[in-house]
């Protein structure tokens, strides 16, 4: 029995709304980026903002989100298939989310790289006979752009009166990475004992990070190959998926209820295997050895 228009388009549009409704939850669950931090919103709130607290990745977030239940919105109207709209909703965030794979180890080989040219520019300010925090607050001017902000800080605690020891720990938890947490090690050490070697340990520490900086670029380097077999895999199943859009014969198979079933299955195993083979080609996390600093010792 054929349903008149108007219950038709309402029953369209309800599909739709649940949907979009499922690809929120989804996004929610799994997000778009790296791992989130630590909850401190509600659940709607952390969906809605994204898991960064820079404006600009908020933003971009946000868009994301629109434009993936639009996405499979429209999917679902223009096939008239529940599991269209959702996979079509969760490949528009999850696309990137795949591509993009590589980035955050190469944002990190860079602050390493800028981490090391600050530690040697710190060493050469130091060797004028100038005080620890009088050269730290030196380099500002000439601190490598990836570092910058966090050194200017640092530069900025130091001056309004915080304690060494805790703003060079903040620096260190700023930065977040075990190249760093060396450079304040050294640089707490010398707080205490004053020694006339802390140019030799910088300039030790800053060569183990050009070193670092090379093996890290060479293991990257090998996995280009992986990662660019997987991304041509998807680029294929979307082409496919955008067929099945514009040609309804090619999806009248899933339009039954154990078509659509298959179709959650077989979409869930390719999901899977796919946030998988990401997971193996991402580096092991590294482990810091400085804890996070006590603020309410910060001012002296």
């Amino acid at each position: 029995m054929k349903l008149p228009a108007d219950l038709e388009l309402i029953a369209l549009l309800a599909g739709a709304a649940c949907v979009a409704g499922a690809v929120l939850a989804v996004v929610a669950v799994v997000g778009t980026t790296a791992p989130a931090r630590p909850a401190r919103n509600s659940a709607l709130s952390r969906l809605w903002t994204g898991s960064s607290d820079n404006p600009r990745d908020r933003r971009r977030h946000q868009i994301l989100l629109v434009c993936a239940a639009g996405a499979g919105a429209l999917a679902f109207l223009v096939t008239g298939l529940p599991m269209v709209g959702l996979l079509v909703a969760i490949a528009v965030p999850g696309t990137p989310w795949l591509f993009t794979v590589g980035r955050a180890e190469q944002r990190a080989v860079a602050r390493i790289e800028a981490i090391g040219e600050w530690t040697r520019r710190l060493k050469d300010v130091s060797s004028t006979g100038q005080g620890l925090q009088q050269a730290i607050v030196g380099t500002v001017a000439t601190v490598p752009e990836q570092v910058q902000e966090e050194v200017r800080l640092l530069a900025a605690r130091l001056q309004a009166g915080w304690q060494a020891r805790t703003a060079l720990l903040a620096f260190a938890d700023d930065i977040a990475d075990p190249v760093a947490d060396q450079v304040v090690a050294a640089l707490i050490l010398h707080l205490s004992d004053r020694g006339e070697r802390l140019g030799d340990v910088l300039g030790s520490i800053a060569s183990a990070a050009s070193a670092e900086v090379a093996t890290r670029r060479e293991i990257e380097a090998k996995r280009t190959q992986p990662r660019f077999a997987v991304r041509f895999l998807t680029g294929m199943v979307l082409l496919v998926l955008a067929y099945g859009l514009i040609n309804p014969d090619y999806m009248r198979p899933y339009g039954t209820p154990t078509g659509q079933i298959v179709m959650a299955v077989l979409g869930a195993v390719f999901i899977g295997l796919l946030a998988w083979v990401r997971t193996m080609s991402l580096p092991a996390k590294t482990n810091r050895f400085l804890a996070a600093p006590k603020l309410e010792e910060a001012v002296r």
